[in-house]
């Protein structure tokens, strides 16, 4: 009964900005991990962000310098602030949370994806 929802996707111009939202909700003990992946047409889905339950991060190549990856417990939700966008950041976004219930130990969930749209 754990459900991740995004929100946030949309369209932005080349170097513009866009943030990211996902927030978890349901019979949740504890979130460990939490992340930002993407996919395109013909490619595998890749790691964009990282984000420990202590804040470390880790980000693609790709993304460092530009995105930044952000949680607030509180709220069991994870961020990801997109700067300088660039037309080859266009894909599906998807969430991602390592979460304990009151049932079971840490399992992998996924948010169902959001459009980011980079025009140039």
């Amino acid at each position: 009964q754990v459900q991740l929802v995004e929100s946030g996707g949309g369209l932005v111009q080349a170097g513009g900005s866009l943030r990211l939202s996902c927030a978890a909700s349901g019979s949740i003990f504890a979130i460990y991990d939490m992340g930002w992946y993407r996919q395109v047409p013909g490619k595998q889905r890749e790691l964009v962000a990282r984000i420990t339950r202590g804040a470390i991060t880790n980000y693609a190549d790709s993304v460092k310098g530009r995105f930044t990856i952000s949680r607030d417990n509180a709220k069991n939700t994870v961020y990801l602030q997109m700067n300088s966008a660039k037309p080859e950041d266009t894909a599906v976004y998807y969430c991602n949370a390592l979460i304990a219930t009151m049932t079971g130990p840490g399992m992998d969930y996924w948010g169902n994806g959001t459009l980011v749209t980079v025009s140039s």
